[in-house]
C-alpha cells in the first residue's frame, strides 16, 4: 500500500507543525510511525467505549455527548483510579502535584 509524502500527512505536515507552532500549541505526537504517542488517548477512549458506551444504546448524539461528559467530569476525573497515577484518580493526582 502506497504512504502519502510526509508533507502530504495530516498530522505530521510542515503546515501543520508551523500553524501549532504559530499558536503556541505544543505537538505531542512524534515521528510517523510511533505508536506509543497515541497510548494514553487509546487507553482513554477504549475505556469510555467499554464502561459507559457499549453498555447502553443511545437515543440521540446529543443524549451520548451528555453521558460522556458525565462520564468523565463525574466519575473518571474524580473517582477512576489510574495504574499511571499511582492509582489515584486524575483530580487527586492533581490535587497532590499542586500542593
Amino acid at each position: 500500500m502506497l504512504q502519502p509524502p510526509v508533507e502530504l500527512a495530516q498530522y505530521t505536515s510542515q503546515q501543520f507543525a508551523a500553524l501549532a507552532d504559530q499558536l503556541g500549541v505544543r505537538l505531542s505526537v512524534g515521528r510517523t510511525g510511533q505508536c506509543w504517542d497515541n497510548a494514553l488517548a487509546e487507553s482513554f477512549f477504549a475505556t469510555i467505549k467499554r464502561e459507559l458506551l457499549d453498555a447502553h444504546s443511545w437515543p440521540s448524539r446529543a443524549a451520548a455527548r451528555t453521558a460522556i461528559f458525565d462520564f468523565i467530569e463525574g466519575w473518571y476525573n474524580l473517582h477512576r483510579l489510574h495504574s499511571s497515577l499511582g492509582y489515584r484518580s486524575p483530580a487527586e493526582y492533581e490535587t497532590a502535584l499542586a500542593a
